[in-house]
């Protein structure tokens, strides 16, 4: 698989970990920066993993920072772009299975390299289910492109 990463100066370190495991898992990696534990803005390395996503120019991202939070943010501004912070991999499963996230973000500060591969691998071999969940992504889309979610009332059905 092809994969977009990117990290702020407090994902760095972790981000290079995680591009060394990826590849030996097979993955082509592209890292969109940063390059050195040096002060930087996440949003800026969430709008390129994010672009490069949404253009289909990888087929998932990964993002860094400090919490995973900030990165969630602001990728998730980018249309098509459903980013999900990973905590643990039950979590991560279900954000691929039910949300189809493509982008996973983890903290720098609470995930260490080996927790990280573990989340990354659940990422990249979790399959979304579709089914009643695509209804939900439309209303997401619907969002996006500035409309109500898709209909006026909210539906119960699983």
């Amino acid at each position: 698989m092809r994969l977009a990463v990117g990290a702020d100066h407090a994902g760095f370190a972790l981000k290079e970990a995680l591009k060394e495991a990826l590849r030996r898992q097979g993955h082509e990696v592209v890292d969109f920066g940063t390059d050195s534990p040096e002060s930087t803005d996440y949003p800026d390395y969430a709008a390129r993993v994010g672009e490069a996503v949404r253009r289909g120019e990888a087929e998932r991202g990964i993002l860094v920072c400090l919490t995973g939070t900030g990165m969630a943010m602001a990728a998730n501004k980018i249309p098509g772009i459903r980013a999900a912070l990973g905590v643990t991999p039950e979590w991560v499963r279900l954000s691929r299975a039910h949300n189809d996230a493509n982008v996973l973000t983890l903290s720098a500060r609470f995930t260490d390299a080996a927790t990280a591969e573990q989340l990354a691998r659940v990422f990249l071999e979790t399959s979304f289910d579709g089914g009643r969940h695509e209804r939900r992504l439309a209303k997401i889309a619907a969002l996006e492109a500035g409309g109500p979610p898709g209909s006026d009332q909210p539906t119960n059905q699983g």
